[in-house]
């Protein structure tokens, strides 16, 4: 029960990665805050969050929207009168493009999702985050730091991600309040299930993205979750401003 009496709001907490991440603080102790705009997934996580025992709740936010942002903090603060971590999220990854298959408007409203949500937490989140000493996980991506083919868009606004980390943590170590980011490779979600019913034997795609893994298999939500857990405990209490890669060791192998 690492996260025992610590109150922690996850974006886009109804699906895919925030559910894990949701299903793991939970387990662990931790009263935790679902975000999102599906207002019937939200009510539907929250209920099977307290089956298990945990306090929770949903709050409808979309992230891209300011006063919806505020809005989100101050709820959770009203309702549980503090707030100890909160993790960044709620994205998307588009569908493969080229740069010149991509508006500027595309562009815009991808780094908004992305990145310019990122930035609205930290900011919203922060002032109580220093009464609690707390910390910030920020979900960016493998690819923010390597780069991917036909994915300009969203490379762009992971890697925004990570410069973001780095330097709100400077900012932010003398004041107590760690910064991290989590940047998996693989994982199977309804996102990489969605994406692999397009292909012609989407049971074949997904066994191609599994290779690209040596551990031989994709992340699991829950184990991404267990690595968001970690950072939010005391265990993690001396890294701050760090890019933790749970990938399989997909990183590894030059030009494999």
């Amino acid at each position: 029960m690492k996260l025992q009496n610590k109150v922690a709001i996850i974006t886009g907490g109804t699906r895919g990665i925030g559910l894990g991440c949701a299903q793991i603080f939970a387990k662990h102790g931790s009263t935790v805050v679902v975000a999102s705009h599906d207002h019937q997934a939200g009510k539907q996580v929250q209920e099977e969050l307290i089956r298990t025992g945990a306090t929770a709740r949903f709050i409808a936010c979309d992230v891209t929207i300011e006063s919806q942002m505020i809005a989100l903090v101050e709820q959770t603060i009203d309702t549980f009168g503090q707030l100890d971590c909160i993790i960044n999220n709620a994205g998307w990854h588009p569908p493969a493009m080229t740069i010149d298959q991509i508006s500027v408007e595309d562009f815009q409203m991808l780094i908004n999702l992305n990145l310019t949500s990122t930035f609205m937490g930290c900011k919203f989140a922060l002032p109580h985050l220093l009464k609690t000493q707390g910390s910030i996980i920020n979900m960016s991506s493998e690819v923010g730091l390597i780069g991917q083919e036909q994915a300009v868009s969203y490379v762009s606004s992971k890697s925004g991600q990570v410069g973001l980390t780095k330097a709100l943590a400077l900012d932010l170590a003398p004041q107590g309040v760690r910064v991290n980011a989590v940047c998996p490779a693989g994982v199977m979600t309804p996102l990489m299930q969605e994406w692999a019913d397009t292909q012609y034997d989407p049971e074949a795609a997904l066994q191609m993205v599994d290779s690209w893994h040596p551990i031989g298999r994709m992340a699991n939500t829950q184990e991404i979750g267990e690595v968001c857990a970690f950072l939010a405990s005391s265990e993690a209490a001396f890294m701050t401003g760090q890019v933790i890669c749970p990938d399989g060791g997909a990183a590894l192998g030059y030009r494999r």
